[in-house]
């Protein structure tokens, strides 16, 4: 099959100009979603371009349908990614996975042997914010009936911590050293976020182990970035016109990326910073700016320009209100919470990102976007509202964006559409957002939904400030009250 797609390929696809045979399986990636296959994927095939590794990835699949995974196996383990530029375009097949797992076919078992294996040294992570089963306080949730389950059988987990904790058991007790975990999804320090949930469940499981797990292992946090939008069959369509062939793998996605990782491994890592990734012992001031300026202003376009009729974020960049606005929600509200990175311009990046948001050949969805608000409100702008709070300063760009996610988790747009919410909590979120009044539904979210802190939950003047905003949205309507703010 690896001939067949080399030969459908069209002269401009590059393909990888190294011995596949050679690469040797160091690496698990649990969750080979659109986000992995088009930056981890791809910085590590760059790399082994460049002569500078011979790590590969085995893929891991815990839920799911398992046709994807087969088919890429038929092709090769071979898919290509387009970066799909606003003003030309470059494709690549991308070569450096050569196996996997999926639960559905090996069972729980199989993934622990898998990922714990000797030359596994790395287990990454994109499964994205409610794949880690956390809390709003950032521990383990031990009230979800997954959790549940796996504690019962901890040797049969099927939640990405009870797996991760299963095959660190499975290292200690071949008295080997355990492998690193990466996660590379969009949370807070997202390392300590995951190391915490590990020990959480490990301290249920088997203290010993808990206290092997900290002492020994490794969680370096990392900031990822790319847009990198679902496939659609349209863009499957675009896609293939691209490439000479259909890839039902392959990828559509901006040619930006960048990957920051903290340098702190239990043993080897590929060297990915020949690939582009930066190395750093502090990755907090990367994940924080591109939290708060990127995703918030994605959250912030998300909701409001959903509300506003506009189906992707590059359509609402044609409304020079939204773009101002949104630019207005990077340099006011979020840059002060921030401490910029060094040698980085925060006025350059939001500059940068608003002429990512404009390429008209990504087609990011509103709805999209939009998914799992819960998981991602407090680090995207809750965050930013109690420093904001606490130093006394306007916030009402993020108090709008907050305004707009309370109509949106509704399930009812302005026009009395059904909206297909996508959430964790959908069925509590659409029951506390209604109500006789305003008044009653910014208070029962901010209370009972558990996306706010308590801190925030109880505080009078956000109250305050988020009524206000949710009542400019259902009166002025919701582009008069984005321009309000441009």
């Amino acid at each position: 099959m690896t001939s067949d797609i080399f030969d459908a390929a069209k002269e401009t696809v590059r393909r990888p100009a190294y011995d596949r045979d050679a690469l040797k399986v160091r690496m698990c990636h649990i969750g080979f979603g659109a986000f992995h296959r088009a930056h981890q994927a791809v910085y590590t095939d760059q790399l082994i371009g460049a002569g500078g590794t011979d790590w590969a990835y085995r893929e891991i699949e815990l839920m799911g349908p398992t046709d994807l995974l087969d088919g890429l196996a038929e092709r090769g383990y071979l898919y290509t990614v387009v970066e799909n530029g606003a003003e030309e375009q470059d494709a690549r097949i991308v070569g450096s996975v050569i196996d996997h797992r999926h639960m559905a076919q090996v069972g729980p078992e199989g993934i622990v042997d898998a990922i714990s294996e000797d030359g596994i040294e790395l287990v990454s992570i994109t499964v994205t914010e409610k794949g880690y089963t956390l809390t709003a306080n950032g521990g383990l949730d031990f009230d979800n009936p997954m959790v549940k389950a796996d504690l019962e059988s901890p040797h049969a987990p099927k939640t990405v911590v009870g797996t991760l904790v299963a095959g660190l058991a499975k290292r200690r007790e071949a008295g080997k050293p355990p492998f690193t975990i990466l996660s590379c999804d969009n949370l807070p320090s997202n390392g300590h976020m995951t190391k915490r949930a590990v020990l959480d469940f490990a301290r249920a499981v088997d203290a010993d182990l808990a206290a092997w797990i900290e002492t020994e292992a490794r969680f370096p946090s990392t900031m990822v970035d790319r847009i990198v939008p679902a496939m659609t069959e349209e863009s499957h369509q675009i896609l293939a016109d691209y490439i000479g062939y259909t890839d039902p793998a392959g990828i559509l996605c901006e040619p930006f990326r960048q990957w920051v990782i903290e340098d702190d491994f239990v043993s080897g890592r590929p060297d990915w910073d020949q690939a582009g990734a930066t190395f750093t012992r502090n990755v907090l001031p990367y994940e924080n700016m591109k939290l708060r300026m990127l995703n918030g202003s994605h959250s912030f376009l998300a909701y409001l320009g959903y509300l506003g009729g506009y189906e992707t974020i590059a359509d609402t960049m044609g409304d020079e209100a939204y773009k101002a606005a949104a630019h207005a929600l990077m340099i006011k509200e979020q840059a002060p919470t921030l401490e910029a990175p060094q040698g980085v311009d925060l006025g350059a990046y939001a500059d940068a990102l608003i002429g990512r948001y404009c390429n008209p050949n990504i087609r990011h969805r509103t709805w999209q976007i939009a998914m799992d608000g819960s998981q991602k409100l407090p680090q995207r702008a809750l965050e930013s509202i109690a420093h904001h709070l606490k130093a006394g300063t306007p916030y009402p760009r993020l108090a709008l964006l907050v305004a707009g996610w309370m109509i949106y988790v509704s399930g009812v747009d302005l026009e009395g559409q059904p909206i297909d919410v996508r959430d964790p909590l959908s069925e509590k979120l659409k029951e506390l957002a209604q109500g006789d009044s305003i008044e009653i539904i910014v208070s029962n979210l901010m209370q009972q939904s558990g996306v706010f802190p308590a801190e925030l939950a109880l505080s009078a003047a956000l109250k305050i400030s988020l009524e206000e905003a949710y009542r400019a949205i259902k009166e002025k309507g919701v582009k008069d009250a984005v321009s309000a703010l441009a």
